[in-house]
């Protein structure tokens, strides 16, 4: 729950029935801002964190020249001696070697430092140790196998932006230069809800051998809390609403006064029984409704008010997503989970997309509409990667989502294609932030 304005009164209003995707992503990219604060914790910790703060090298990386493998370390203007004698050995952790003298070599292994004047380290399997002498190789180039100081980084380089979901790499980066605590954004506190009537919770274990006709188990929660995984999101998985005008504006109430961000599935289209939009309507605002994509149509995007005890207004952001699991992650992927990032502090990205030639025909696609089809990567016989389409195209088909790489993008203007033509697919692995 955030106190004070978040979204202007009419930063999201528009002319238009159902707005285009990209549309979309520009008013949540444009118009949300960071609603969380800052704490300290353990870079040990850190990962898939928001860091909060720049961190700039305060020194070279590596610090000093070192050796990048075990072997032997010159003058590379010596080496017109085949043999030289052996005058000192490195290990890595020496600290301040002596200078190598003229005319030798020095034994030295992978991360030592180099010796003044030695320029260049010959692998220990190229060479031959006879004694007090080792034979070198012929032909390598000045510095080969040396790693020169700040090659990495140098004093005041930008190692990790602010806004950074911290990746693997950028903890490793971040140990390299000392750091062992980061200031973080905090998580976001996040409600998830299914909704109707129909919906049985699969922890229902009496319900579960007395399912009747008609009753579904809920696979939204179980889907979208697994998406949220890898954000800085705290989940609370809020059970069931049933499709009661009073229970949905009680379970929503409720939810935006311990909150900061409330995801529901199912109820957001307009029949007698959904009371997402009409509840939404009545406790706060409402910014974005029906899209011009398939599946996903009836995503709904606002904020619920709620007057806190100070007297101030407290906001909690609001995703009402479609109700059939393929819509569910659609909408989740492509506008619920950048706006929780952007919320949560990190910079705004999309997923990678990559132009892949079609195994499948569209015959005729209605104009105006973006499609995001089910596709699995496929090798033809000549060994180039192609994309075919998951063979029916239901919403509600889990299936189709677990024999799938990623989504098949098609844009509005296309309304037919041919197989062979370059289609955009989007694999699941690029929504990892």
């Amino acid at each position: 729950m955030t106190k004070g304005p978040l979204l202007i009164d009419d930063c999201f209003l528009h002319d238009k029935d159902r707005l285009r995707h990209d549309e979309a992503l520009v008013l949540l990219r444009d118009r949300l801002a960071c609603i969380v604060g800052t704490e300290t914790i353990a870079a040990s910790d850190a990962a898939e964190r928001i860091l909060a703060e720049p961190i700039l090298a305060p020194h070279p990386i590596p610090l000093h020249r070192n050796a990048a493998v075990d072997g032997y370390a010159y003058n590379h203007g010596d080496s017109i001696d085949i043999a030289l004698p052996v005058s000192n050995r490195i290990a890595a952790g020496s600290l301040n070697p002596p200078r190598l003298e003229a005319g030798t070599a020095a034994r030295i292994f992978t991360g030592a430092p180099m010796p003044d004047g030695a320029d260049t380290v010959a692998m220990q399997e190229d060479c031959t140790a006879d004694g007090d002498t080792v034979v070198l190789p012929q032909g390598l180039k000045i510095g080969a196998n040396c790693r020169q100081a700040g090659e990495d980084l140098q004093p005041g380089d930008l190692v990790v932006p602010a806004g950074q979901c911290l990746k693997p790499a950028d903890l490793a980066a971040l140990a390299s230069i000392g750091r062992a605590n980061l200031v973080v954004y905090k998580k976001l506190r996040l409600a998830l809800f299914s909704s109707g009537d129909e919906m049985r919770d699969p922890g229902d274990h009496a319900a579960s051998h007395t399912l009747q006709p008609g009753e579904v188990y809920d696979a939204n929660q179980p889907l979208i809390a697994a998406l949220s995984r890898h954000l800085p999101v705290s989940i609370d998985r809020l059970g069931i609403i049933a499709d009661d005008a009073d229970a949905v504006q009680s379970a929503l109430s409720d939810a935006a006064a311990r909150y900061d961000v409330i995801i529901t599935t199912g109820g957001a289209s307009r029949g007698a029984e959904d009371h997402m939009v009409s509840t939404l309507d009545r406790l706060g605002k409402r910014h974005l409704w029906q899209l011009a994509v398939k599946p996903g149509r009836p995503m709904i995007f606002g904020q619920l008010d709620r007057e806190a005890n100070d007297g101030e207004i407290a906001h909690c952001l609001y995703f009402g997503l479609p109700g059939n699991p393929v819509a569910a992650m659609v909408c989740f992927l492509l506008y619920a989970q950048p706006a929780l990032l952007k919320l949560a502090g990190a910079n705004w990205s999309a997923p990678a997309r990559y132009q892949i030639p079609a195994r499948f025909d569209i015959t005729k696609k209605k104009p105006d509409r973006r499609e995001f089809l089910r596709g699995k990567l496929k090798l033809d016989s000549n060994g180039t990667t192609t994309v075919d389409k998951f063979s029916r195209d239901g919403s509600g088909l889990i299936s189709s989502l677990r024999e799938s790489d990623g989504f098949i993008e098609i844009e509005e203007s296309v309304t037919s294609l041919k197989a062979g033509e370059l289609v955009s697919f989007i694999p699941f692995t690029s929504f990892l932030p």
